[in-house]
């Protein structure tokens, strides 16, 4: 199937956006498991799969698409050198991905490819769990202290 009008283009800032935010939480999650923040490590390494998934699933609709995914490419991988710090770096990240998709749903919308746009549309749902999540982890450090929210992060869950 041949792509419309300024779809490809968008999928493959999508995909340096994924890429960029895997590389970013796969840094971050390794930190934090060399902090002994267990449980953080485990999380955070599940958020970078999940963001190699979201952009294996971009190179298969890339190529549906009978474009060419752009691997090359990498925005700037921002890691914290505290967890603080992390949160608020993927925090912006997890934002300015939200923007993309939602700019690239609407193009999406308005040159009629109603399948790219289903599939954005389920990825900035979890993109707004991510940031979600990333703004009670702040609230929680807020409410309670960084002290006391680090050190439930000792042990993984279960």
């Amino acid at each position: 199937m041949k792509a419309k009008e300024g779809v490809l283009e968008f999928l493959n800032n999508i995909l340096t956006a994924e890429l960029t935010a895997a590389h970013q939480y796969i840094a971050n999650a390794a930190m934090c498991g060399n902090w002994g923040y267990d449980r953080l490590h485990h999380t955070i390494q599940e958020r970078a799969l999940e963001e190699v998934t979201h952009a294996g699933g971009i190179v298969e609709h890339i190529l549906y698409l009978e474009g060419k995914p752009d691997m090359q490419r990498l925005g700037t991988v921002n890691v914290g050198q505290t967890v603080l710090d992390q949160f608020k770096s993927d925090l912006k990240l997890e934002m300015a991905d939200l923007q993309l998709l939602r700019e690239a749903i609407g193009h999406c919308d308005k040159v009629g490819d109603y399948t790219t746009r289903h599939k954005l549309e389920e990825m900035s749902v979890d993109t707004d769990e991510h940031i979600d999540w990333l703004e009670t982890q702040m609230e929680t450090i807020r409410q309670v202290g960084l002290e006391n929210y680090l050190s439930e992060q000792i042990k993984k869950d279960g």
